[in-house]
């Protein structure tokens, strides 16, 4: 018969294994960031990552005013220049490599930053998404002592 320390162990090692696994399975592949952002006056924002050959990138950036910074790797592009009003960049990796984008306010309103970049995901997270799925089994690993027979004499 088990426990009711027993039950409640099981439970939450499988649902922390099943967050585990989960989150696990998404962070495979390429990962989609979406962006959406305003930057104040005179401020700036930076985007950096890592993204693999033939994968797809595109900003718009709306304002009075803004200075843009884009390096991609290889013999990409490689743009810094001062813009008005509207720019729409949209482009594929040549060479996997670490792509950088910087956009700085220059104008007396507000800028509008809109884009999608696909990267690869980050080899930690897998680490991590692995420890996780092992917490969810030591707790069942623990849980389950509550249900072993006591030896006579305890």
């Amino acid at each position: 018969m088990l426990n009711k320390f027993t039950i409640v162990g099981i439970i939450v090692g499988a649902i922390i294994i099943g967050i585990g696994a989960y989150a696990l399975v998404t962070s495979i592949g390429l990962q989609t960031i979406m962006v959406d952002e305003k930057i104040d006056v005179a401020k700036s924002i930076t985007y950096k990552f890592l993204a693999p050959k033939s994968s797809h990138q595109n900003f718009n950036v709306t304002g009075e005013k803004f200075h843009i910074k884009l390096e991609t790797p290889g013999n990409g592009i490689q743009k810094d220049e001062d813009f008005k009003n509207k720019i729409m960049f949209d482009w594929y990796v040549l060479k996997e490599g670490t792509n950088k984008i910087t956009v700085t306010n220059e104008g007396q309103t507000e800028l509008r930053v809109v884009g999608s970049f696909q990267k690869n995901s980050d080899p930690i997270l897998f680490t991590y998404h692995i420890m996780v799925l092992t917490a969810g089994v030591v707790i069942i690993g623990f849980s389950a002592a509550f249900s072993v027979r006591k030896p006579k004499g305890f």
